[in-house]
């Protein structure tokens, strides 16, 4: 860990020509399953960043999984949010070259707070502070979804097939299912569902797809910034919204639609107070689905990871034994939505 900290720590140097830096404190962080993360804190001494600094550093991980974008191309992706912005850490250097630490990374800056979401599901704060954190989120996806395509920068994100979002997300998935090449029919009957009820797409916007209770940082009830942004790509508005307010990211707090933290309608309210767009709840319930499927994919292939022996890993293996709960989440949430009707 020293090794690699001063390896972190000279390329800072390069980039901000520095006469010198010391390390101050160096750790990984918690969290990210699919890349390290590191925390760097250096004394800079000249140069154009003179002074104390706290960094992150994210780095490739032994293995990874089908839908995470290269760290080159999340590194994009963030120059485009922040530049929208987006409450994201600022992205400062990249470095493409696995000569200089062993995988490719890049630098950005540190967030003050906590992305711990049992912490923040658990947090005690008033109905007042959940409401005002809940329309936060909504505005950061709309400031988001300002990004629309053609994008020069963003060229190595396709456009969706089929002109439709929501099915070019059934035929990716189908996809998965049979490279996985194991039986699970709940998901195969959820496709078939989610291919019969598909809603009419909205436009084609800039979305996070991941962003979810423990992909955000706060200090207190300020939200300080937006992370993990590997999975993002060109989608439906909506499908940011059902991710956020699917039952796999309440940890327990059922009764808060909202990631656990408070209710659908102040994440809409806060959306369109920010876009001047009226997003339809149907369609968000709709995609509260897909996320089910989704995730239940990737934990799939998080699995295969351990299995595989490319990167042995409890928590890989653990997350594919969440799949159950998953399934049995979608056999509710489709009822639920059919009794509806």
């Amino acid at each position: 860990m020293s090794a690699l900290a001063e390896t972190f720590c000279t390329f800072i140097v390069r980039q901000t020509d520095a006469r010198s830096a010391r390390v101050i404190d160096f750790d990984k962080l918690s969290g990210g399953a699919i890349q390290d993360n590191f925390g760097l804190t250096l004394e800079l001494e000249g140069g154009s960043r003179p002074g104390r600094h706290e960094f992150v550093v994210r780095q490739d991980a032994p293995s990874g999984v089908t839908e995470s974008l290269s760290r080159p191309e999340e590194f994009r992706l963030l120059q485009a949010a922040f530049s929208a912005g987006v409450t994201a850490p600022e992205p400062l250097w990249m470095c493409e070259n696995p000569d200089v630490s062993g995988r490719v990374f890049y630098v950005m800056t540190r967030a003050a707070g906590s992305a711990s979401p049992r912490k923040l599901v658990k947090a005690n704060f008033t109905n007042k502070q959940r409401r005002n954190i809940v329309r936060r989120l909504g505005t950061e996806l709309a400031r988001l979804h300002t990004v629309r395509p053609p994008q020069q920068a963003l060229e190595f994100l396709p456009l969706p097939h089929l002109d439709n979002p929501a099915l070019s997300r059934v035929a990716l998935y189908r996809r998965y299912l049979k490279e996985i090449g194991e039986p699970h029919p709940v998901l195969e009957w959820a496709l078939n569902w989610l291919e019969d009820n598909a809603p009419e797409p909205g436009p084609t916007v800039l979305c996070h797809c991941d962003f979810r209770t423990g992909n955000y940082m706060m200090d207190g009830d300020e939200l300080t910034a937006v992370l993990d942004w590997e999975f993002a790509a060109w989608s439906d508005p909506c499908e940011d919204l059902g991710w956020l307010c699917c039952r796999s990211w309440r940890f327990g707090a059922d009764d808060r639609e909202v990631g656990g933290i408070g209710d659908k309608k102040d994440l809409l309210d806060g959306y369109r107070e920010a876009s001047g767009i009226d997003l339809d709840p149907s369609a968000v319930r709709y995609w509260e689905v897909m996320a089910l499927v989704r995730w239940a994919m990737i934990a799939l292939q998080q699995a295969r990871r351990h299995m595989s022996g490319e990167q042995r890993s409890l928590e890989l293996a653990l997350t594919g034994r969440m799949v159950a709960q998953m399934e049995f989440d979608l056999l509710n949430q489709i009822g639920e939505l059919e009794e509806g009707q």
